[in-house]
This record gives C-alpha cells, sequence and structure tokens, in this order.
C-alpha cells in the first residue's frame, strides 16, 4: 500500500518494509532477516582447519608480511623478563598518596607524579568549563 502526493516535494510512502519521508528511509523492522537470505549461511560457526599442534606450537593470526610465516612459540627463557611483569597490579593514585613520597621506589614515584599531574589538569579543566 503507497500513498503519494502530487505536486509535493515529500512523499509518504508507507509499507510492510520501510517508512520514506524525502530522502530519508527509517526501516520498520530493524535487525531482522528475511528467512533464506544469502547472509544466513555464513552466521553458522565454521570449523577449524588447523590441527592441535599447530596451533599448540605458533601464533596464529600474528603474521603481518604479505609473504611471511606465523612465528612460533619460543620457550619462556627466551623472552625477556620485563614481559613477564606487563600484567602485574599498579597501584592507584589513591593508595600513592596515603603512602610516604619520600620512601616510594623510583617507579611508583613517577607514577605518582604522572597521575597526580593528570588529575590536576582534568580538575583544572572542569573548573574552566564551569566558568
Amino acid at each position: 500500500m503507497a500513498l503519494t502526493r502530487s505536486g509535493s516535494w515529500r512523499s509518504v510512502i508507507v509499507a510492510k518494509e520501510a517508512i520514506s519521508f524525502g530522502l530519508r528511509t527509517f526501516a520498520a523492522a530493524a535487525g531482522k532477516s528475511k528467512k533464506g537470505s544469502k547472509g544466513a549461511a555464513s552466521d553458522a560457526p565454521k570449523a577449524s582447519i588447523l590441527s592441535k599442534e599447530v596451533k599448540s606450537t605458533t601464533v596464529v593470526g600474528a603474521n603481518i608480511l604479505k609473504d611471511g610465516t606465523d612465528p612460533k612459540i619460543m620457550p619462556d627463557s627466551e623472552y625477556p623478563d620485563w614481559l613477564w611483569h606487563l600484567l602485574d597490579k599498579r597501584p592507584a593514585l589513591s593508595e600513592l598518596r596515603r603512602k610516604n613520597i619520600e620512601t616510594l621506589p623510583y617507579e611508583d614515584l613517577k607514577r605518582f607524579v604522572k597521575l597526580d599531574n593528570r588529575a590536576l589538569i582534568k580538575e583544572n579543566n572542569s573548573i574552566k568549563a564551569k566558568n
């Protein structure tokens, strides 16, 4: 069913699928697809064609070169020591403020200065925004 009005730059089309006002269209059933659409077959998860042996010895998908291969997983002793400390929890600004600044290790002192400066900048920006 369509309703149109001649002599007007706006046309109103009311249909089962979409509602159109001028140049914009609005979908009536957003996110719902028709049965038997072409994309339905690709929605199912695909089985992995890589063997478990290959998955456990290589980093699958880490290759960035066109003609390269995926890098091999090395033993832990081959990696640098700093790598194992990347996910360690570091103290928050509130914890660092509670501690004595003079007794902090260099890394924690550096982190305290960085976080404190960041907090001061945010506070000053919020004060300026209110004025």
